[in-house]
């Protein structure tokens, strides 16, 4: 994780970060779609890593550089947060079970968690084809260039 000093990329929502070109992100970005609670979605906008944004973002934080499957931008540090701590993020944001789940995981060791992350992440090309986000009009509001 790491502070910058300077003005927020984003109003005040957290942004997720993805690799435009994964299927499995993709497919995570659609799970939180479907799965999170009306009340969060004002919290919450999406970025591909390869967009404006994801640009803006990856020049701020040096530790960004080579990172290319997902990392949880916070406005309000700023800060970013990235591999297993992102994804634990995400899962909060989800809410009930979710939350829980991901408090749990974050009693397991960073460098465990980061691992295990590591090792999906380098095989998430063969896990998932590639696949288009196709968001609805209310859902593309939420997607950041």
């Amino acid at each position: 994780m790491a502070n910058a000093t300077d003005t927020p990329l984003s109003d005040t929502r957290s942004v997720l970060l993805y690799d435009g070109d994964c299927g499995l992100c993709a497919g995570s970005v659609q799970f939180l779609l479907r799965h999170e609670p009306a009340a969060a979605r004002a919290r919450l906008a999406f970025a591909p890593l390869q967009g404006v944004f994801g640009t803006r973002v990856r020049e701020r934080f040096p530790e960004l550089v080579g990172v290319d499957s997902v990392a949880w931008y916070d406005p309000t540090g700023p800060a970013v947060h990235v591999r297993s701590t992102a994804a634990l993020a995400a899962m909060a944001h989800l809410g009930g079970l979710w939350a829980v789940m991901a408090t749990l995981g974050r009693l397991v060791p960073t460098v465990l968690r980061n691992a295990i992350y590591d090792l999906i992440a380098r095989r998430r090309l063969q896990i998932a084809a590639p696949a288009c986000l196709l968001p609805s009009a209310e859902e593309r509001a939420r997607f950041l260039p």
